[in-house]
């Protein structure tokens, strides 16, 4: 259980929490009061998200559930906005429009946590295949930390003015959610927010710290899909042939000239091949070769220049190979880099050190992941993500000691140290949004 509070934030986690006042000496005890009042409500829902999950844009149910949560509060709900979408407004006064969001989506994984309550669900998956599903990302954490923000907030109008936007977004997990959601009027139906806030759990922090990565914090995404092509043939002949096999082989070297030979040392970016596929028996050589990438960086130029040297080798190793026709290469998905807006960063960290103290707000490190939160900060949007310890402290300390790797996210056996994660996640978003949203007038 967290121990350090700042006066504001034990006193939103009071039911009916008006404002600030003197603090009398039973304050400690009233507070924990209120603290036991909200939290088993909070710990329900989050058992409950976690054994129900759903994969991206499959989410009707969950997306029902976050409606229903906002619509009790007295927010104006909209859903199936962007697919399975859910967007809430409550309006209390003039002020800054400041937009929360959570992702709603699962992952086709398979639980192995051995929780009491860990998921046993199951569902079809584009293929129509019947897939076990987790939120092994914690969504359900993050889910569960906008409901208590919501609520919080909700119940404390007379600490705040402004417009605050509740997002439920849909295929966080396919990258696609944000787009569809913003394709679908996100800023034209709704108010367009001044502010955008969201929380990440971490399997690498320890439960009750925060951590902040100022201005690129996570990487762009690309996949990208390549198919050589050859001239088959009888294995036995190759000199009748054009081997795209072999092609394939000579491309794929290529490909890793480009971050080791054509990138600046100190802007970081990733190219790695993640499958290839080509020819069905020993001794016949192929008509093509389909290739599948994944391509990460920060700064939208390095982007674009890795993108454009894939092309540029895949066309030049197949002209050099005799081919006879020249590649096909198409990006089908991708989420560009997720850059935390410094101006907003600093007053969001400023809040969460009077809250949770110095010495657990911290500065993370860049991932290579991806996130389409990125998607309203490029919308015009200034934006911050902040990571969320969610790793038992002593599991935590002893993991640093030995070098021993902790469950990562998206691993079968992420379980997050519940009860801390989802107090800090919660006192985060809350003291990040009313840091940012209006005050109100003496």
């Amino acid at each position: 259980m967290l121990r350090r509070f700042s006066l504001l934030s034990l006193l939103l986690f009071m039911p009916g929490a008006r404002a600030v006042a003197a603090e009398p000496p039973d304050m400690a005890q009233r507070v924990t009061q209120g603290l036991q009042g909200l939290y088993p409500e909070l710990d329900a829902l989050y058992r409950q998200l976690h054994q129900t999950p759903e994969l991206s844009t499959q989410e009707e149910k969950t997306a029902a559930k976050m409606a229903e949560r906002l619509r009790a509060l007295g927010f104006t709900v909209t859903q199936k906005v962007g697919g399975h979408g859910v967007v809430g407004v409550l309006r209390n006064g003039p002020g800054p429009t400041v937009m929360l969001r959570t992702d709603l989506d699962g992952l086709p994984v398979e639980e192995k946590t051995g929780l009491p309550y860990a998921s046993k669900a199951t569902a079809k998956d584009a293929s129509g295949q019947s897939v076990p599903v987790m939120h092994a990302c914690g969504h359900d954490v993050h889910m569960t930390v906008w409901v208590g923000t919501a609520t919080l907030l909700a119940r404390a109008k007379d600490q705040w003015r402004g417009t605050l936007v509740m997002v439920g977004q849909p295929a966080e997990e396919q990258g696609s959610g944000a787009r569809a959601m913003l394709a679908d009027g996100l800023f034209q139906r709704f108010p367009k927010p001044d502010f955008a806030l969201a929380v990440h759990d971490s399997a690498t922090a320890a439960a009750g710290t925060v951590e902040f990565v100022p201005e690129y914090a996570m990487a762009s995404v690309d996949s990208v899909d390549v198919t050589l092509y050859g001239k088959g043939g009888h294995g036995a002949y190759p000199h009748l042939t054009v081997d795209p096999i072999l092609l394939a082989a000579r491309t794929v070297t290529a490909f890793q000239t480009i971050v080791s030979r054509e990138r600046d040392p100190l802007e970081p970016a990733v190219l790695t091949v993640g499958s290839i596929h080509g020819g069905t028996k020993h001794n016949i050589i192929p008509d093509e070769v389909k290739l599948q990438l994944t391509v990460r960086s920060y700064k939208p130029e390095v982007r674009q220049r890795i993108l454009s040297a894939i092309e540029r080798i895949a066309k030049a190793e197949s002209e050099a190979a005799g081919s006879p026709r020249a590649p096909s290469i198409s990006v089908t998905e991708g989420t560009p880099a997720l850059y935390n807006d410094p101006a907003l960063l600093k007053r969001v960290q400023d809040a969460l050190v009077r809250a949770l103290g110095a010495p657990n707000v911290r500065v993370g490190r860049p991932t290579m992941g991806g996130e389409d939160f990125a998607e309203y900060g490029r919308a015009g949007v200034p934006s911050v993500l902040l990571w969320v310890g969610a790793v038992e402290p002593a599991k935590h300390q002893e993991a640093q000691k030995s070098g021993t790797a902790l469950p990562s996210l998206h691993s079968g056996l992420f379980a997050p140290d519940r009860e801390r994660t989802l107090r800090t996640g919660v006192t985060t978003l809350t003291h990040a949004a009313l840091e940012v949203l209006g005050r109100p007038t003496p």
